[in-house]
């Protein structure tokens, strides 16, 4: 691209977000992680494979012309960017201090990026006496979602040992806007526009209530659980659907009990990385899709997980959308049912990364711990569900809820994932 472009359609979505946010609110995109380093691993090995993949992805080095907020732009990548990558001493991570390298990174997470200035990451080496031992990454969420953020971290860590080892250069945000912008992606989106507009006419207003004294504020709970992760997997093989469509289904049943409702309209997160071409492409695909789901409070979670999966499908099918477009529509439909909450459900290679404590394999009993949220940007109420290979941790992030039904709600999901699997 020799000029500026349009931005991708996951990238609009990000600036529909945060265009309005007011300068304290700028590093609420902001994502942080701390890279273990291999032992022995030399500052020169890190700024190399750091330099290497950087140079790969053109969303890393890519700004923004943001003046007019009603049609932003994405600029040429840079042909140049810094790659100094300071480091910071500060004693190692132990037993007796295991998040001290996520700290650090978190506090990186805090700086904004100015998107017309900078590209929109940071690094630093976190060592102890000039021996580094991890890579804190920060980056804005219009540069790479979640599942970027994988393909960056497992990159640097094979560029460690074989920076020239990695592959034919994927494409960027520019080639996937371009995409996007054909024909045949102009009738995708009109479809996803259609799509839209029959669940805003069909869906009724539920809404969740609010708890007085809580008005305006946001709580945040997240619930770790070894039982819960063989639970859902016994109803999912029973469902022949996905896990995910199960830890969704036990939601939904929560939601819909609170808000003593059958039917509701929720917000699923679409990854948009279904084509081999965009699988790996570094920048933010996700979109919020919307998905009718009936009968919810059905205590059959079998029967529930099986109308879960079907409309999750159909809302993938439409993930890649105009979110300009949805805003015009909604406008043209004042009365057209807001989503009642809006979930995501993301499997990880490992234990997950959300800071509570670990508890045993052979724990029976959920851990729900509180957290201050580092953003308040997305929905009213809104679960993020984490699978690894040791235990199921959903995250809950409640507007105007507070605690009690926030916790409620976690407990309650919990509840119903034990129930269906007979434990």
């Amino acid at each position: 691209m020799s000029e500026a472009g349009p931005l991708s359609l996951g990238q609009l979505s990000v600036w529909h977000d945060i265009r309005d946010l007011p300068a304290t609110r700028w590093h609420e995109p902001n994502n942080a992680a701390a890279w273990p380093l291999p032992p022995g691993t030399t500052v020169a090995q890190a700024r190399t494979a750091l330099h290497t993949v950087v140079t790969r992805h053109p969303s890393l080095r890519t700004r923004y012309d943001v003046h007019d907020a009603a049609a932003p732009r994405q600029l040429p990548p840079d042909a140049d960017f810094d790659d100094h990558l300071p480091a910071l001493d500060a004693p190692p991570a132990d037993r007796h201090d295991p998040g001290d390298p996520d700290r650090h990174a978190a506090r990186l997470a805090t700086e904004p990026f100015d998107l017309g200035r900078h590209h929109g990451w940071r690094a630093r080496l976190l060592a102890h006496r000039g021996d580094p031992s991890h890579l804190l990454f920060v980056k804005h969420h219009i540069a790479a979602d979640a599942w970027a953020q994988e393909l960056l971290h497992r990159e640097f860590r094979h560029a460690l040992t074989d920076p020239g080892g990695l592959g034919p250069t994927p494409p960027g945000p520019a080639d996937l806007a371009a995409a996007q912008h054909t024909p045949a992606g102009l009738r995708r989106q009109a479809a996803a526009l259609d799509h839209w507009a029959q669940l805003l006419g069909d869906a009724p207003s539920v809404a969740l209530p609010r708890t007085p004294g809580a008005e305006g504020g946001t709580v945040q709970a997240t619930l770790r659980s070894a039982a819960a992760r063989p639970a859902a997997h016994a109803v999912a093989e029973r469902a022949r659907v996905s896990v995910s469509s199960v830890i969704l289904a036990a939601y939904v049943h929560t939601v819909a009990t609170l808000c003593d409702a059958d039917t509701l309209l929720v917000q699923l997160m679409s990854a948009n990385r279904f084509g081999a071409r965009w699988k790996d492409v570094v920048t933010s695909m996700n979109q919020w899709v919307p998905a009718l789901i009936e009968q919810a409070r059905t205590g059959d979670l079998v029967t529930l997980a099986d109308a879960v999966h079907w409309s999750s499908l159909a809302a993938f099918r439409h993930g890649m959308h105009d979110v300009t477009a949805v805003a015009a529509l909604r406008d043209r439909m004042p009365g057209a049912a807001e989503p009642t909450c809006a979930f995501n459900y993301v499997a990880l290679p490992g234990s997950s990364p959300l800071d509570p404590p670990v508890i045993p394999a052979s724990a029976e009993e959920p851990v729900l711990t509180w957290e201050e949220p580092f953003t308040t940007i997305g929905p009213r109420c809104y679960a993020r569900a984490l699978e690894s290979d040791r235990d199921l941790t959903v995250r809950l992030t409640a507007k105007d809820l507070g605690r009690d039904r926030c916790a409620a709600l976690l407990t309650g999901l919990h509840t119903t994932l034990l129930a269906a699997a007979g434990r």
